[in-house]
């Protein structure tokens, strides 16, 4: 049989492969799979399993390697966050489970500070939350957060983001407090990882349930997600999904992806973070040596563990610059053959190389279309 070329299987379909130096944005494909993924993956399609025998077998794996009471594999961080809310508004309750996303008489406050509030959790509604913002978007107070309980809080909600402020109230002061009320804090900590030290700081710190993606960093199957914490929310969880025939019935996680994420978190976990950021940092240095001489913008190499989770190269565009603006040339990347995505989520004056799903072909290609745009000559 002839060697089959992905590249031409999706051009076959008219899908164009583009290079993606945006980090792990799901746009843009999330992360290239570890190929011990793929190969666990086809070894294991074609055996039949008892996926509840699978998913509490996987759990506990899951729990090993975080700490956590319990584990459970969800369709990706999205579907993780609608069982989170699912288990904490009804529980393992058939009676309350069959009424969701209907919470009438339920318990289905989720308090969450306002800063907190970003794209994804219209999915903890999708389960019938309701939010009770605290704060005012750039700070908030212990009160402002004790005076949020009410008789139907059903838990608080905490987001570990890029570029989200870091004034909210630390978890474990926000897990001191809920806790003294008999309320569980669920955390979304889909993006962080790397570091590696995450997978276990959530859970020390008191957060009862976390949700980390099992694409992104980890490198497994794009559409699995990690769901940690206490052992009754997780059983909770398990009974609101899928297989079961409750609200999180279409959230299926098949076996095959079951068994690529649990092994491509066991290459996570034993790899060695030092050098896989001694790897990423070169990269960004040779983006830096490429630009850094071009008039009126500014190259650095950033990694500060909340925004820039690996090493990446900043290009910010300072008042001197006399060129193409940001938007043109991040357009025109876009739109070029290859298509270029590049991490564009800080300040709308920067650009980004996240190298994450680079390889060194790709890092030139890149490095030398991003200077062809820069130094195209502007009409005035």
């Amino acid at each position: 049989m002839a060697k089959i070329d992905g590249l031409e299987l999706y051009r076959k379909i008219g899908v164009k492969p583009v290079i993606s130096a945006a980090g792990t944005t799901t746009l843009y494909g999330g992360t290239k799979a570890r190929p011990e993924v793929m190969e666990v993956m086809a070894k294991t399609s074609n055996i039949m399993v008892n996926i509840d025998e699978l998913n509490k077998a996987a759990g506990k794996v899951l729990a090993k390697y975080t700490g956590a009471e319990a584990g459970l594999v969800t369709s990706g961080s999205g579907g993780g966050l609608v069982l989170q809310a699912a288990a904490v508004i009804a529980g393992a309750d058939p009676k309350k489970m069959v009424q969701l996303p209907d919470a009438s008489g339920l318990k289905n406050e989720i308090i969450i500070h306002k800063s907190h509030r970003f794209a994804y959790d219209q999915l903890y509604r999708a389960a019938g939350a309701k939010f009770v913002e605290i704060g005012d978007g750039r700070r908030c107070y212990p009160w402002q957060l004790e005076a949020a309980f009410t008789e139907r809080t059903a838990a608080v909600a905490y987001l570990f983001a890029a570029f989200v402020s870091q004034r909210a109230l630390p978890l474990e002061q926000v897990c001191e407090i809920a806790h003294k009320r008999g309320v569980p804090v669920i955390v979304d900590a889909a993006s962080t990882l790397p570091p590696r030290a995450n997978l276990r700081k959530f859970i020390a710190q008191g957060a009862d349930l976390v949700q980390f993606s099992g694409g992104k960093g980890i490198r497994g199957p794009q559409g699995t997600g990690i769901l940690v914490g206490r052992s009754d929310l997780i059983e909770a969880a398990f009974a609101n999904g899928s297989p079961h025939q409750f609200l999180g019935r279409g959230l299926k996680v098949a076996k095959e992806e079951i068994m690529g994420l649990l092994t491509a978190l066991e290459i996570f976990v034993n790899e060695d973070e030092a050098a896989e950021t001694n790897r990423y940092t070169e990269m960004c240095r040779r983006v830096v040596d490429a630009l850094i001489e071009i008039p009126g913008i500014k190259v650095s190499v950033e990694h500060d563990g909340h925004s820039y989770h690996v090493p990446t190269a900043l290009i910010e565009f300072t008042h001197d610059w006399k060129g193409p603006s940001r938007d043109t040339i991040m357009s025109n990347l876009d739109n070029g053959d290859p298509h270029i995505y590049l991490h564009r989520l800080g300040d709308p004056d920067e650009l980004a190389v996240e190298p994450i799903n680079l390889d060194d072909q790709e890092l030139e290609i890149v490095i030398r279309r991003l200077r062809e745009e820069m130094l195209k000559p502007v009409k005035r």
